[in-house]
């Protein structure tokens, strides 16, 4: 993991780093046929740890251009625009990245036999991957949470804008004419869709399903940049994001079927910070709750660096190994998060980067182009604007701000958003607020998504089958019930 990252959920949300693996060669054969062999349709995986990733590529040629799409389907993924899309007629090298996605997921292989293969790269993680042209059966995991149709309620895709930026979104709606409570949800770090797709989970679908069969309105939202929404999520800011967060609650308060007074928040992860940023910039009587799930409670700079030790001990690293990447990360945090000049902060930030990645056992072997490259992709990704903003900010005055009821949720085996450091940093700022109705739960055998876990690792997600554990689902229900459902 590069210096100073926060666990993002980018396309390959599990697999955080992989040892470097070497592209595939392969004796060359005509330029005509090389060139006439790549155009078409593709199907094959990513190999990532625990599990193999299928994807789906599309190639063309127009008057000497490339271009084409991919899918993912484990990710829901559909027709991703794929850029810098280039053949070598001669050698048969074959290379394109995903256009848009943040780490700049790029793959480089060789023609040979029928099939391309070779090494997918995104940000330090290095994965074999293999496409031929037979189809590739596609199965599902295992997601017993997640709701089929029919539905019991109506659902309305919806767009409205925060400025020059549209954001798309699904709200499910109780049956019947009556006004009705509403809650918007908001998404963690990263560029997530509506759903809050990842490691084949969908916990944003499941939540809205089972708080509209409860008689709440749920809009659920695809993050700037994804979907049908505008926009970056890179270039902008947890302070843009509780922007359109508050777009939203005006989009809802002005809906027909929602009762204006009744209209709440709900933030995951990051989420959970932009949730009070946003209700600390309007009057109190505009949101009527919020529920912070695993929501920061201490500076992002000192939760990276617990999420750092939490999550390398949970994978089995030295306790050596530990330390010095916690060290080479303070040294990062302290460029990222300090007054340096650009050119002067990007500097010592590669500096920083390579000795983190030469002191990974994942990324050691990392070398030349590969390894300039990991290292261009780290520096740019801590140094974005959201990076730096996260790093800096403290959600602790803007939590003792809170005045509306709020109930707030951790996981004691969450790896990212540490419960013992952040659920008491909450209850602190809670203590000075004044207001008398907030509820604050910590369930023990929880991960960060609310799955019931074992180590909590982000490398577990995927493997478990509960997208989110049925007793908070009930909590977060009942607890929204008893207040606003009449």
């Amino acid at each position: 993991m590069p210096p100073a990252s926060v666990e993002r959920h980018s396309l390959l949300r599990a697999a955080a780093l992989a040892a470097a693996v070497a592209l595939s060669i392969a004796t060359p054969q005509s330029s005509d046929a090389q060139t006439a062999g790549v155009a078409g349709h593709w199907e094959g995986s990513i190999e990532t740890p625990g599990q193999a990733l299928v994807v789906m590529v599309d190639l063309a040629e127009t008057d000497g251009t490339w271009s084409g799409t991919i899918d993912i389907p484990a990710q829901g993924a559909d027709g991703l625009p794929l850029s810098d899309v280039s053949v070598d007629a001669d050698s048969g090298a074959v290379r394109f990245t995903i256009q848009g996605v943040p780490g700049e997921p790029t793959f480089e292989g060789t023609l040979a036999g029928g099939e391309i293969a070779g090494e997918f790269r995104q940000g330090p993680a290095r994965l074999p991957f293999r496409l031929g042209r037979e189809a590739v059966e596609v199965e599902a995991p295992p997601r017993p949470q997640e709701p089929k149709p029919p539905f019991p309620y109506d659902a309305e895709e919806v767009e409205y804008a925060n400025g020059d930026v549209k954001i798309a979104g699904t709200l499910t709606l109780p049956p019947g004419d009556g006004k009705v409570p509403a809650a918007l949800l908001i998404s963690g770090s990263g560029a997530l869709n509506r759903d809050l797709e990842l490691a084949g989970h969908k916990p944003f679908l499941v939540l809205a399903d089972h708080l509209t069969r409860l008689g709440v309105a749920v809009l659920r939202v695809d993050d700037r940049g994804v979907g049908g929404s505008t926009g970056s999520t890179s270039q902008s800011t947890s302070r843009d994001k509780a922007a359109d967060v508050l777009a939203g609650v005006r989009f809802l308060r002005a809906h027909d079927r929602i009762d204006p007074e009744r209209v709440g928040l709900i933030g995951i992860s990051e989420g959970g910070l932009v949730a009070p940023l946003a209700l600390n910039r309007v009057p109190p009587s505009t949101v009527a709750f919020t529920v912070l799930l695993a929501g920061p409670g201490v500076p992002g700079g000192d939760l990276l660096r617990q999420q750092l030790r939490r999550i390398a001990a949970a994978n089995g690293a030295p306790a050596e190994t530990i330390e010095k990447l916690a060290a080479l990360q303070d040294r990062a945090l302290r460029i990222i998060g300090g007054e340096m000049p650009p050119a002067e902060a990007e500097a010592a930030l590669r500096e920083v980067v390579r000795e983190q990645l030469a002191a990974s056992p994942e990324t050691a072997q990392l070398s030349g182009e590969a390894l300039e490259s990991t290292v261009s992709a780290a520096v740019e990704s801590n140094l974005s604007p959201w990076f730096r903003f996260f790093i800096r900010y403290d959600p602790r005055p803007a939590l003792g701000g809170l005045a509306v009821p709020t109930l707030a949720l951790f996981g004691g085996k969450d790896t990212q958003v540490d419960a013992d450091q952040n659920q008491s940093a909450m209850e602190a700022a809670f203590a000075g607020s004044g207001n008398t109705d907030i509820t604050v739960r910590r369930f023990p055998e929880m991960n960060h998504l609310f799955q019931t876990a074992g180590t909590g690792s982000p490398n577990e997600y995927a493997q478990i089958e509960e997208t989110m554990a049925p007793e908070v689902l009930d909590l977060i229900g009942s607890w929204i019930a008893e207040r606003f459902v009449d």
